[in-house]
């Protein structure tokens, strides 16, 4: 009996965590839509909130040579790429063993909090930091400094794209694909700074 040689795939899993209104549907599908461009499969899960806005989000989005499922078990995350502090703390069980975590360094407080039910953890970043390399990045400020808030998002993924090896091209292709036009050229100045 010949015994067959496995190819080992690669697979790649990242977690896109925040709250509802920040963009994270966005930006997972930008993501989602570059993997696909450089010739990957891809694959992605997406959780909402009790709220639109407000209620924690998170999308769980893989891409490699063949996908099977599109959630990430528990310690097998690449990524996480959260858009608020509290949010990465909630989801870094996802993270594997030196993992990157990339953090939007602004906090929005959850409705047990604004009702004084309970208090907004002390030392986040700290805690954060004992699961792998943590990059706090105030993408609200380059946002602000380019004129508009919502860009956050997407500054973020410009953070991420650092550490994938995808072509700029697909990148650009992917956010024109997924922003309305009038907000393409603000949305790739967006990604580039990120």
């Amino acid at each position: 009996m010949k015994s067959r040689n496995k190819v080992k795939t690669y697979t790649t899993n990242i977690v896109i965590c925040g709250v509802g209104g920040q963009g994270i549907i966005l930006a997972s599908n930008v993501l989602c839509y570059a993997a696909f461009l450089e010739g990957l499969d891809v694959k992605k899960s997406e959780v909402h909130g009790m709220a639109q806005r407000g209620g924690s989000v998170i999308t769980h989005v893989r891409f490699g040579e063949k996908i099977y499922s599109p959630l990430i078990e528990q310690g097998k995350g690449d990524v996480i790429l959260s858009f608020e502090k509290l949010e990465a703390l909630r989801y870094i069980h996802y993270l594997k063993k030196n993992g990157i975590t990339i953090v939007n360094d602004r906090k929005i407080p959850p409705m047990s909090v604004l009702t004084g039910t309970v208090s907004y953890p002390a030392k986040i970043e700290t805690k954060l930091k004992k699961y792998g390399k943590t990059f706090f990045i105030d993408a609200a400020k380059i946002a602000l400094n380019l004129g508009n808030i919502r860009v956050v998002n997407i500054i973020l993924l410009g953070v991420l794209s650092n550490f994938l090896n995808f072509k700029q091209k697909s990148w650009e292709q992917a956010i024109r694909q997924n922003v309305k036009t009038k907000f393409v050229d603000l949305n790739i100045t967006a990604f580039n700074r990120g």
